[in-house]
């Protein structure tokens, strides 16, 4: 596509929106069944004409919510500079359309304000994050991991503050232990900004929110839950199925080191393309409809490193 034209938004955008959103816990938000990660592909090392092409065919068929965090990249804070370049040239006039979420918690610069879960760090990320994708908001704003050391409070009060600035609508937290997102939903809950949303790391190898009752909690509670890394990084697709292809992520040692792909875990994955072609499916897509499926579920958050990704991954919503 000519980075010149202008973007206009498929019209049948909504036209499946009876089988693709669902409610986030209690909350009057709908968010679909399918999210778009921007963890990678979207970074400067990344062509921006793919992060164009792939967001205008989320966005066209229906997915509306695109999850940031303030060091995506790589390199950090780039994914975001990314968005604020689709949000110029593309995406401003479908502003209200979208519900797009940042976060910070994890390293983002030096120095011993660039990390963790202090005030001083929350405050100063999202007001960065939000200069870096052209927006006065962010539909939703994280606390992207527990900071053992800093006051819980510090944190969560940061939160509640951000709220009531306006620079974020809605709050949620990621990775967080099962006791401290209760004494977050208490502290939230009396502030009157009520935890939305928790985003944790479930698929048919992790099963740890399940197992630490979080998602107990959040169902008893009213919170939607969103999973990060529903294909765990490209292991639950046909990739890894014969070992390791040259230019995979796990070749090149990065966040998937090749040490991981034991040969318990190669048949435990032919194991489940074999149970996958049984019902006709593929592994992708039986790992995504498998997360759709447990209770409490809002969305699951997929990368894409092109369309034809992206589409494949959709079709788990209407399984």
């Amino acid at each position: 596509m000519d980075t010149k034209l202008k973007y206009i938004a498929d019209p049948q955008r909504y036209s499946k929106a009876d089988n693709l959103y669902r409610r986030c816990g209690n909350s009057g938000v709908m968010l679909p069944k399918v999210s778009l990660g921007f963890w990678h592909n979207f970074g400067d090392s990344d062509p921006y004409q793919r992060s164009r092409d792939i967001t205008h065919y989320a966005f066209d068929h229906g997915i509306t919510h695109f999850d940031l965090a303030n060091n995506y990249g790589p390199p950090y804070g780039t994914a975001e500079e990314t968005m604020g370049r689709l949000m110029v040239e593309d995406f401003a006039p479908y502003r209200d359309e979208l519900f797009i979420s940042s976060k910070a918690g994890y390293d983002m610069w030096e120095g011993p304000y660039g990390n963790w879960g202090s005030r001083k760090y929350l405050m100063a990320s999202l007001d960065q994050s939000l200069k870096r994708m052209h927006l006065e908001y962010v539909d939703l704003f994280y606390s992207h991991r527990y900071d053992p050391v800093t006051p819980i409070e510090e944190t969560l009060q940061a939160l509640v503050d951000i709220v009531k600035q306006g620079k974020a609508l809605y709050v949620g937290i990621s990775r967080w232990p099962l006791d401290a997102l209760a004494k977050a939903d208490e502290y939230l809950r009396q502030r009157d900004v009520p935890l939305l949303i928790y985003q944790g790391k479930l698929n048919l190898l992790d099963h740890s929110p399940q197992e630490e009752g979080i998602m107990q909690y959040c169902c008893e509670h009213g919170i939607g839950f969103i999973s990060f890394s529903p294909l765990a990084q490209g292991l639950l697709t046909d990739k890894y199925l014969n070992g390791i292809p040259e230019g995979s992520r796990m070749s090149r040692q990065g966040s998937l080191n090749s040490s991981m792909l034991t040969p318990e875990l190669l048949q435990q994955l032919q194991q489940l393309n074999a149970d996958a072609q049984r019902q006709g499916l593929t592994l992708a897509e039986m790992a995504l409809k498998w997360i759709l499926e447990q209770k409490g579920v809002t969305s699951v958050l997929v990368g894409a490193s092109s369309t034809t990704q992206l589409e494949r991954n959709l079709k788990c919503a209407f399984l």
